[in-house]
């Protein structure tokens, strides 16, 4: 592995769930260890009751003069209109003004009061969305053919419908209430490389149809089952950190490109059950930490026979000596099967001792 490859691990294992602290939502440093709020029926109860009160604070032309930034040339090249809205933080519950900014291509309404993103859909030459922390229950928009980046963290968010724009590069979804994927469809999202959707209520993989999709993160959700991930042919990095996955079974050898899978805090009782590798022909890097596994004896050596092409394990790199152990191990044990094997073709059958004198 090339010391670029292993700094990429480093900053996908690290910035996608180990860093971030400190970090306000979207896809920069999200901690995978944040504990999702349970919240019993009265809790959001209230909740429902606290949004029904808010009071309207609709976006004004004023708000908007404060807010405009980057100055540029329109989309036909015959004038200059500012660009870039930031309206962060400002309880803001309707955006309907922004209807007549058509020319606007960069838009923050990151932790305001927003149930409602429709009035965007006039804003065809948009590239950037950050629509991080308000009570939005949809990210559906109307096509966006030039939209490269959304995000739509901490929100209420149930469905994935509705997504369907053709230049999209990014989404993030972390941190909504979405049990099911549907609507996602590699046709219309051929550009998708990375979707994040952690912290969702996910129970299986099923729904990702997205063979171009090259960094998936689905950590602190409640999977159980890897279905579908063979569709996956592109896939480089896969986060299911936070879990309750028992068995790897749902891999595919097409597969070809799937380096980095991040296992940490799953249920993963024993070095038979990630069998289901075996399929990855270039995977190298892989966490178990927090599992049953991880407590057994000569845990590192067990793994490295079962998945001898791996080179790291829970970050740490396996020395020559873990791995000329390794192999000695494997093919002892491979001649022993051979053997027990020969043994038991070379004893007689049942209707064979019951024939003979």
């Amino acid at each position: 592995m090339s010391d670029q490859e292993d700094q990429d691990f480093d900053d996908g294992d690290e910035a996608g769930d180990d860093a971030g602290e400190d970090a306000e939502g979207g896809s920069e440093g999200i901690d995978a260890d944040e504990e999702l709020p349970e919240g019993g029926e009265e809790e959001q109860q209230e909740e429902a009751e606290e949004e029904e009160k808010l009071p309207p604070n609709p976006l004004t032309e004023e708000m908007i003069s404060e807010c405009l930034s980057l100055l540029c040339k329109t989309g036909d090249g015959l004038a200059h209109a500012y660009v870039r809205l930031d309206i962060r933080d400002r309880e803001i519950t309707d955006i309907n003004m922004l209807n007549s900014f058509i020319h606007l291509r960069y838009i923050d309404v990151t932790k305001n009061n927003l149930k409602d993103l429709s009035p965007l859909s006039n804003l065809t030459h948009m590239l950037t969305l950050k629509a991080d922390e308000n009570l939005l229950t949809s990210a559906k928009l109307e096509e966006m053919p030039f939209l490269q980046t959304a995000s739509f963290n901490h929100n209420k968010i149930n469905t994935t419908e509705g997504i369907n724009h053709p230049s999209l590069e990014v989404l993030s979804l972390n941190y909504n209430e979405i049990s099911t994927v549907t609507g996602i469809n590699g046709s219309k999202l051929s550009r998708l490389h990375t979707l994040e959707m952690r912290g969702n209520r996910l129970e299986t993989t099923d729904g990702i149809n997205l063979p171009n999709l090259r960094n998936l993160f689905l950590g602190a959700n409640m999977i159980k089952r890897l279905e579908g991930l063979g569709r996956l042919s592109k896939l480089c990095t896969l986060h299911l950190r936070e879990n309750q996955l028992e068995d790897l079974e749902g891999f595919s050898d097409e597969q070809k490109d799937l380096q980095y899978i991040n296992l940490r805090g799953n249920i993963i009782g024993s070095v038979k059950a990630i069998a289901g590798l075996k399929e990855l022909p270039m995977l190298r890097a892989l966490v178990l930490s927090e599992n049953p596994l991880a407590e057994e004896d000569d845990y590192r050596l067990e793994v490295l026979i079962a998945l001898r092409k791996l080179e790291r394990l829970d970050k740490d790199e396996f020395t020559e000596e873990e791995r000329t152990e390794a192999e000695e191990i494997y093919e002892q044990r491979k001649q022993e099967e051979a053997l027990e094997g020969a043994e038991e073709e070379a004893l007689p059958s049942d209707e064979e001792t019951q024939e003979a004198p």
